[in-house]
């Protein structure tokens, strides 16, 4: 007799919220391909985000800023189609969103073009028309405070933002703007442990850190970092759980080996 595993249910940005006032913590990491989504959906994460990362990680470029809508959309599609189970978040991209008129044609966009669940904006008071007006459009936006990268060129550093009191007390307010402004969900990145606790015991809203503490409602890594396939980057919030650079020059150098030695394709691998 076959016992039937139900199958898990769709997150949603309800879920996230639930989880929230329920003190579960919220795990999320980065994908941009069929592939690698299938296999965290598989593993169980709560949300994937299909970050303008990708510029660093997939496209080779040093900062997010070149990345368009065109980009993210074929991202963002490939990893809806490996996902089930997941709450799937579009990064919009650099200079996506300049005006709420803008901001909203291609956030309709992406959502029609991709099938993800909700997209994530950078910035606070800045933006926090253009996220009332996206959210009015029945769309799902997370925010994104502290290090932004984006602003790259504004900062000139990927330094710990907020450190100073003016800075935190300007994120702490653009937090409860974006919170105000119907955001379902807020990455704080590089701030200070104590800030981000105080920014998430303050707002009803979810906060998803990175390099922010444990004091945050959520965590997310970059999917490169954490599984080491990234050489030579390590930030002190990132915790490697593999080191698949290592595996996988192993890997194609055994590969190479066996081809030129005539190893490769043996008796039992040829019709």
């Amino acid at each position: 007799m076959s016992v039937h595993t139900p199958a898990k249910k769709k997150i949603t940005v309800q879920t996230l919220i639930d989880m929230k006032r329920r003190g579960e913590k919220i795990s999320m990491l980065t994908a941009y391909d069929f592939t690698t989504a299938r296999i965290l959906d598989e593993a169980g994460i709560d949300s994937i985000l299909v970050g303008d990362s990708a510029a660093n990680v997939m496209a080779g470029y040093e900062t997010t800023v070149p990345m368009t809508v065109d980009e993210m959309i074929v991202y963002a599609a490939s990893v809806v189609r490996g996902t089930e189970h997941a709450l799937v978040i579009c990064d919009m991209p650099f200079g996506s969103y300049t005006n709420p008129t803008q901001g909203i044609d291609n956030a309709v966009r992406i959502m029609q073009k991709t099938g993800c669940d909700a997209l994530k904006l950078e910035g606070g008071a800045e933006i926090a028309d253009t996220v009332r007006k996206i959210v009015e459009m029945g769309i799902p936006v997370m925010g994104h405070l502290g290090l932004t990268p984006q602003s790259i060129h504004k900062f000139g550093t990927y330094a710990v933002r907020a450190k100073e009191e003016a800075e935190a007390e300007k994120l702490l307010r653009d937090a409860h703007l974006l919170s105000e402004a119907g955001c379902f969900g807020i990455v704080l990145e590089k701030i200070p442990a104590a800030l981000a606790a105080r920014v998430t015991a303050e707002i009803p809203t979810p906060t998803i850190g990175i390099g922010a503490g444990a004091g945050c409602d959520g965590q997310v890594l970059v999917i490169h970092d954490m599984l080491g396939i990234n050489k030579g980057f390590s930030p002190r919030f990132l915790r490697r759980y593999a080191d698949l650079h290592t595996v996988m020059t192993g890997a194609v150098e055994q590969y190479v080996r066996d081809v030129k030695e005539c190893d490769f394709p043996n008796e039992k691998e040829q019709y």
